[in-house]
């Protein structure tokens, strides 16, 4: 049975607002515990994003397709995996989402709700990053077995974590939500667009490669049962 639009929309708020709840809350509990080791927060934050990254793909990818991410939502418009009417509902459920979560993790480390990034993430360096991990997380969801998908993405975005000067958001929603958190893994508002543009660029560098690429074999065209089925909508993962 197919979801309906609203199960979709909830199903893309509220894994928005679990994935940063995660990804701010794990920053700021590592960062208390780290003594100021920096290198130690950010492997904390690593692994605790890459465990609730493969969870709530799991979890939420048969209801809406786990996107969690604009640029994915509006490749996936693209490919006619998602209609175009309900790209602009997505987006709006994905960046409210990424709000909730920012406020959530404050809740529970008794933190002040709201509050605005003061960190500054700019740059040459930091925008090629941003491109980078974004052309390759695109990649990985285009070209990975199905059934691999969310084990794949949640491993990549753990690699691109230390490989990328950034920390790899590769999410423009990420990137929005993380400017209401001014703890380890905040932004500053005015470093947003740059990182945001640098995505979808990336996004769209890796939709021009992967029609280059041959095709993959494993995924065919009319899934043939109802596991295939299952496995197909995790290919529009983020």
């Amino acid at each position: 049975m197919s979801s309906s639009t609203s199960q979709k929309l909830l199903a893309e708020m509220l894994g928005t607002a679990l994935l940063l709840a995660v990804v701010i809350g794990s920053g700021i509990m590592a960062e208390r515990l780290s003594g100021g080791n920096v290198a130690i927060a950010l492997l904390a934050n690593t692994l605790a994003t890459v465990g609730g990254l493969y969870i709530l793909i799991e979890v939420f990818g048969p209801i809406s397709g786990a996107h969690f991410n604009p640029a994915v939502s509006l490749v996936m418009v693209g490919r006619s995996e998602l209609a175009w009417k309900l790209l602009g509902p997505y987006v709006a459920a994905q960046l409210v989402g990424a709000v909730l979560g920012a406020w959530l993790a404050h809740a529970m480390f008794d933190m002040s709700i709201l509050q605005w990034s003061t960190k500054v993430r700019s740059g040459t360096g930091q925008w090629i990053a941003e491109g980078v991990a974004t052309f390759g997380l695109l990649l990985v969801i285009l070209r990975a077995p199905p059934s691999r998908v969310a084990a794949m993405v949640a491993a990549y975005i753990g690699a691109a974590y230390w490989f990328t000067a950034s920390t790899s958001f590769a999410n423009p929603a990420a990137a929005f939500g993380r400017m209401f958190s001014d703890s380890f893994a905040g932004i500053a508002p005015a470093s947003v667009p740059g990182f945001m543009a640098a995505e979808l660029i990336g996004a769209g560098l890796a939709v021009v490669l992967h029609g280059w690429l041959s095709p993959r074999s494993s995924v065919s065209s009319t899934p043939s049962t109802p596991q295939q089925a299952h496995n197909d909508s995790l290919a529009r993962h983020v």
